[in-house]
Protein backbone atom coordinates (compact mmCIF):
# COMPACT_ATOMS: atom_id res chain seq x y z
CA UNK A 1 0.00 0.00 0.00
CA UNK A 2 1.45 3.71 -1.14
CA UNK A 3 2.07 5.23 2.59
CA UNK A 4 3.89 8.79 0.62
CA UNK A 5 2.04 11.29 -1.42
CA UNK A 6 3.24 13.98 -3.42
CA UNK A 7 2.42 16.66 -1.44
CA UNK A 8 4.10 15.41 1.38
CA UNK A 9 6.92 14.96 -0.62
CA UNK A 10 6.64 18.47 -1.61
CA UNK A 11 6.86 19.76 1.92
CA UNK A 12 9.74 17.25 2.53
CA UNK A 13 11.98 18.98 -0.10
CA UNK A 14 11.44 22.38 0.23
CA UNK A 15 12.02 21.99 4.15
CA UNK A 16 15.17 20.70 2.57
CA UNK A 17 15.97 23.23 0.43
CA UNK A 18 15.10 26.32 2.70
CA UNK A 19 16.89 25.01 6.07
CA UNK A 20 14.21 24.49 8.25
CA UNK A 21 10.53 25.21 8.71
CA UNK A 22 10.06 29.01 9.07
CA UNK A 23 11.63 29.44 6.26
CA UNK A 24 9.72 26.50 4.25
CA UNK A 25 6.06 27.48 5.42
CA UNK A 26 6.51 30.84 4.20
CA UNK A 27 7.57 29.93 1.18
CA UNK A 28 4.74 26.81 0.71
CA UNK A 29 2.34 29.47 1.94
CA UNK A 30 1.03 27.85 4.76
CA UNK A 31 1.39 27.88 8.43
CA UNK A 32 4.40 26.44 10.37
CA UNK A 33 2.38 24.09 12.42
CA UNK A 34 0.98 22.34 9.26
CA UNK A 35 4.29 22.17 7.87
CA UNK A 36 5.71 20.38 11.10
CA UNK A 37 2.64 18.17 11.36
CA UNK A 38 3.43 17.02 7.74
CA UNK A 39 6.65 16.14 8.41
CA UNK A 40 5.82 14.09 11.43
CA UNK A 41 3.30 12.28 9.83
CA UNK A 42 5.45 11.20 6.99
CA UNK A 43 7.80 10.17 9.20
CA UNK A 44 5.14 8.22 10.70
CA UNK A 45 4.36 6.85 7.92
CA UNK A 46 7.57 5.85 6.67
CA UNK A 47 8.40 4.52 10.62
CA UNK A 48 11.86 6.73 10.18
CA UNK A 49 13.47 9.45 11.65
CA UNK A 50 14.14 12.24 8.28
CA UNK A 51 15.76 14.95 10.28
CA UNK A 52 17.98 15.85 13.15
CA UNK A 53 16.06 18.39 15.64
CA UNK A 54 19.02 20.49 16.71
CA UNK A 55 17.32 23.21 18.52
CA UNK A 56 15.63 25.36 15.65
CA UNK A 57 17.76 23.88 13.05
CA UNK A 58 17.19 20.37 10.81
CA UNK A 59 19.86 18.41 9.49
CA UNK A 60 18.72 15.32 7.41
CA UNK A 61 19.04 11.90 8.85
CA UNK A 62 20.63 9.01 6.82
CA UNK A 63 16.67 7.95 6.02
CA UNK A 64 16.09 11.50 5.12
CA UNK A 65 18.99 11.71 2.73
CA UNK A 66 17.95 8.56 1.42
CA UNK A 67 14.07 10.02 0.72
CA UNK A 68 15.53 12.91 -1.41
CA UNK A 69 16.68 11.92 -4.54
CA UNK A 70 13.65 9.89 -4.95
CA UNK A 71 11.18 12.64 -3.93
CA UNK A 72 13.37 14.78 -6.66
CA UNK A 73 12.42 12.36 -9.31
CA UNK A 74 8.80 11.89 -8.64
CA UNK A 75 8.32 15.33 -8.20
CA UNK A 76 9.69 15.69 -11.83
CA UNK A 77 8.12 12.96 -13.78
CA UNK A 78 4.83 14.43 -12.34
CA UNK A 79 5.99 18.04 -13.11
CA UNK A 80 6.35 16.50 -16.77
CA UNK A 81 3.49 14.19 -17.20
CA UNK A 82 1.05 17.58 -16.36
CA UNK A 83 3.17 19.30 -18.79
CA UNK A 84 2.65 17.05 -21.27
CA UNK A 85 -0.75 16.50 -20.63
CA UNK A 86 -1.83 20.31 -20.41
CA UNK A 87 0.64 21.31 -23.71
CA UNK A 88 0.41 17.67 -25.84
CA UNK A 89 4.77 19.05 -26.04
CA UNK A 90 6.78 16.36 -24.99
CA UNK A 91 9.42 17.58 -22.12
CA UNK A 92 11.67 15.79 -19.64
CA UNK A 93 13.73 13.11 -19.80
CA UNK A 94 13.45 10.38 -23.34
CA UNK A 95 15.76 7.63 -22.65
CA UNK A 96 16.57 5.69 -26.29
CA UNK A 97 18.45 3.08 -26.93
CA UNK A 98 20.74 2.45 -30.19
CA UNK A 99 23.06 0.01 -31.73
CA UNK A 100 26.35 1.90 -32.23
CA UNK A 101 26.16 1.87 -36.17
CA UNK A 102 22.50 3.22 -36.07
CA UNK A 103 23.68 6.28 -33.60
CA UNK A 104 26.72 6.90 -35.77
CA UNK A 105 25.23 7.02 -38.82
CA UNK A 106 21.67 7.82 -38.89
CA UNK A 107 20.50 9.80 -35.27
CA UNK A 108 22.40 12.67 -36.08
CA UNK A 109 20.55 14.57 -38.40
CA UNK A 110 17.41 12.92 -36.72
CA UNK A 111 18.16 13.90 -33.16
CA UNK A 112 19.25 17.79 -34.35
CA UNK A 113 15.75 18.18 -35.91
CA UNK A 114 14.34 16.62 -32.83
CA UNK A 115 15.84 19.05 -30.63
CA UNK A 116 14.92 22.28 -32.32
CA UNK A 117 11.53 20.96 -32.67
CA UNK A 118 11.14 20.20 -28.98
CA UNK A 119 13.33 21.61 -26.86
CA UNK A 120 12.31 20.78 -23.54
CA UNK A 121 13.32 17.04 -24.17
CA UNK A 122 16.97 15.99 -22.92
CA UNK A 123 17.45 13.26 -25.04
CA UNK A 124 19.83 10.34 -23.17
CA UNK A 125 21.21 7.83 -25.23
CA UNK A 126 22.24 4.58 -24.39
CA UNK A 127 24.38 2.15 -27.08
CA UNK A 128 24.42 -1.52 -27.39
CA UNK A 129 23.71 -4.81 -29.14
CA UNK A 130 20.60 -5.58 -29.74
CA UNK A 131 20.08 -8.32 -27.42
CA UNK A 132 21.12 -6.06 -24.52
CA UNK A 133 19.11 -3.03 -26.04
CA UNK A 134 16.05 -5.70 -26.06
CA UNK A 135 16.65 -6.20 -22.18
CA UNK A 136 17.13 -2.60 -21.31
CA UNK A 137 13.43 -2.16 -23.18
CA UNK A 138 11.70 -4.88 -21.43
CA UNK A 139 13.03 -3.92 -18.55
CA UNK A 140 11.94 -0.26 -18.86
CA UNK A 141 15.55 1.10 -18.69
CA UNK A 142 15.12 2.60 -22.24
CA UNK A 143 11.86 3.98 -23.75
CA UNK A 144 12.42 2.76 -27.15
CA UNK A 145 15.34 1.64 -29.06
CA UNK A 146 16.90 0.99 -32.46
CA UNK A 147 17.52 -2.91 -32.85
CA UNK A 148 18.50 -4.52 -36.14
CA UNK A 149 17.17 -8.05 -37.58
CA UNK A 150 17.11 -10.92 -36.27
CA UNK A 151 15.38 -10.27 -33.57
CA UNK A 152 12.56 -11.93 -31.33
CA UNK A 153 10.28 -9.23 -29.28
CA UNK A 154 7.20 -10.69 -28.51
CA UNK A 155 4.73 -8.32 -26.42
CA UNK A 156 6.74 -5.35 -28.20
CA UNK A 157 5.79 -3.02 -30.70
CA UNK A 158 7.85 -2.48 -33.90
CA UNK A 159 8.32 -0.54 -36.55
CA UNK A 160 10.74 -0.56 -39.51
CA UNK A 161 12.86 2.81 -39.96
CA UNK A 162 15.85 2.31 -41.96
CA UNK A 163 17.58 -0.05 -44.54
CA UNK A 164 21.02 -1.14 -43.96
CA UNK A 165 23.57 -2.88 -46.49
CA UNK A 166 25.98 -5.28 -44.84
CA UNK A 167 29.88 -6.02 -46.08
CA UNK A 168 32.02 -8.09 -44.88
CA UNK A 169 35.76 -6.12 -44.70
CA UNK A 170 38.92 -7.50 -44.55
CA UNK A 171 42.53 -5.70 -45.31
CA UNK A 172 43.32 -4.45 -48.43
CA UNK A 173 45.87 -7.10 -48.91
CA UNK A 174 43.64 -9.83 -49.07
CA UNK A 175 41.74 -9.45 -52.76
CA UNK A 176 39.20 -12.10 -52.62
CA UNK A 177 36.47 -14.05 -50.75
CA UNK A 178 34.55 -16.59 -52.45
CA UNK A 179 33.14 -18.48 -49.84
CA UNK A 180 33.38 -18.96 -45.80
CA UNK A 181 35.63 -21.27 -46.73
CA UNK A 182 38.64 -18.51 -47.13
CA UNK A 183 38.09 -17.07 -43.47
CA UNK A 184 38.41 -20.43 -42.21
CA UNK A 185 41.94 -19.67 -40.33
CA UNK A 186 40.78 -15.90 -39.87
CA UNK A 187 39.90 -14.14 -36.81
CA UNK A 188 36.91 -12.67 -36.50
CA UNK A 189 36.59 -9.05 -34.99
CA UNK A 190 33.19 -8.23 -33.92
CA UNK A 191 30.87 -6.35 -30.98
CA UNK A 192 29.94 -9.05 -27.76
CA UNK A 193 27.53 -11.71 -28.04
CA UNK A 194 23.76 -10.26 -28.49
CA UNK A 195 24.63 -8.37 -31.62
CA UNK A 196 22.55 -9.27 -34.66
CA UNK A 197 25.34 -8.58 -37.28
CA UNK A 198 27.40 -11.00 -36.07
CA UNK A 199 24.49 -13.50 -35.84
CA UNK A 200 24.02 -13.63 -39.07
CA UNK A 201 27.52 -14.02 -40.15
CA UNK A 202 28.60 -16.59 -37.37
CA UNK A 203 25.31 -18.60 -38.87
CA UNK A 204 27.11 -18.16 -42.88
CA UNK A 205 30.51 -19.08 -41.49
CA UNK A 206 29.09 -22.73 -39.81
CA UNK A 207 27.10 -23.36 -42.64
CA UNK A 208 29.92 -23.28 -44.79
CA UNK A 209 31.95 -25.32 -42.58
CA UNK A 210 33.99 -22.38 -41.74
CA UNK A 211 33.12 -21.29 -37.44
CA UNK A 212 35.95 -19.02 -36.78
CA UNK A 213 38.48 -21.04 -33.92
CA UNK A 214 39.32 -16.89 -32.85
CA UNK A 215 37.44 -14.12 -32.17
CA UNK A 216 38.59 -10.30 -30.71
CA UNK A 217 35.44 -8.41 -29.07
CA UNK A 218 35.39 -4.31 -29.55
CA UNK A 219 32.64 -1.93 -27.92
CA UNK A 220 33.16 0.37 -31.36
CA UNK A 221 33.67 0.55 -34.85
CA UNK A 222 36.34 2.67 -35.81
CA UNK A 223 38.17 0.45 -32.96
CA UNK A 224 37.28 -2.42 -35.07
CA UNK A 225 37.55 -1.28 -38.65
CA UNK A 226 41.10 -0.10 -37.79
CA UNK A 227 42.12 -3.36 -36.20
CA UNK A 228 40.81 -5.21 -39.54
CA UNK A 229 42.69 -2.24 -41.79
CA UNK A 230 45.77 -3.72 -39.86
CA UNK A 231 45.81 -6.74 -41.31
CA UNK A 232 44.46 -9.03 -37.66
CA UNK A 233 40.83 -10.29 -39.10
CA UNK A 234 37.96 -9.76 -41.01
CA UNK A 235 34.42 -8.12 -39.64
CA UNK A 236 30.45 -7.13 -40.54
CA UNK A 237 29.57 -3.61 -41.31
CA UNK A 238 26.72 -1.50 -42.13
CA UNK A 239 28.04 0.83 -45.93
CA UNK A 240 26.47 3.22 -43.94
CA UNK A 241 28.98 2.97 -40.90
CA UNK A 242 32.23 2.72 -43.84
CA UNK A 243 30.91 6.20 -45.25
CA UNK A 244 30.65 7.60 -42.17
CA UNK A 245 33.84 6.85 -40.55
CA UNK A 246 35.46 7.53 -43.85
CA UNK A 247 36.77 4.24 -44.00
CA UNK A 248 36.06 2.83 -47.32
CA UNK A 249 39.45 3.18 -48.19
CA UNK A 250 40.98 1.61 -45.40
CA UNK A 251 39.66 -2.07 -45.77
CA UNK A 252 38.23 -3.89 -48.73
CA UNK A 253 35.01 -4.97 -49.17
CA UNK A 254 33.59 -8.06 -49.70
CA UNK A 255 30.05 -8.30 -50.94
CA UNK A 256 27.39 -11.16 -48.60
CA UNK A 257 24.76 -13.20 -50.03
CA UNK A 258 21.73 -11.44 -50.21
CA UNK A 259 20.13 -13.08 -47.30
CA UNK A 260 22.54 -11.56 -45.48
CA UNK A 261 23.44 -8.24 -47.14
CA UNK A 262 19.77 -6.59 -47.01
CA UNK A 263 18.98 -5.66 -43.42
CA UNK A 264 16.34 -3.17 -41.61
CA UNK A 265 16.79 -1.77 -38.33
CA UNK A 266 13.73 -1.57 -36.10
CA UNK A 267 12.61 1.19 -33.76
CA UNK A 268 10.87 -1.20 -30.89
CA UNK A 269 8.61 -0.02 -27.50
CA UNK A 270 6.21 -0.87 -25.28
CA UNK A 271 2.62 -0.20 -25.60
CA UNK A 272 1.15 3.56 -25.87
CA UNK A 273 4.16 5.68 -26.56
CA UNK A 274 5.05 8.98 -24.57
CA UNK A 275 4.47 12.18 -25.55
CA UNK A 276 8.12 12.11 -27.12
CA UNK A 277 7.84 9.05 -28.41
CA UNK A 278 4.96 9.23 -30.82
CA UNK A 279 6.51 12.45 -31.76
CA UNK A 280 9.53 10.66 -33.28
CA UNK A 281 7.99 8.23 -33.95
CA UNK A 282 6.53 10.78 -36.64
CA UNK A 283 9.28 11.91 -37.82
CA UNK A 284 10.04 8.40 -38.30
CA UNK A 285 7.28 7.82 -40.50
CA UNK A 286 7.45 11.31 -42.86
CA UNK A 287 9.80 11.11 -46.00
Amino acid sequence: MRTIDLDSLEIFRTVVAEGGVIRAADKLHRVQSNVTTRIQQLEGRLGQKLFHRQGRTLALAPAGAKLLPYAERLLRLADEAESELRSAMPVGTFRLGSLESTAGSRLAPLLSRFHKLYPGVVVELVTGTTGALLKRVNAFEVEAAFVSQPFSAPGLETMAVFEEELVLVTARSVASVSGPGDLADATLIAFAQGCSYRRLLEQWLGKGGAAPVRSLEFSSYQAMIACVAAGTGFAIVPVSVLKALRATADVRQHALPERIRSNRTHLVWHGTPSVALARLIEMLGKP
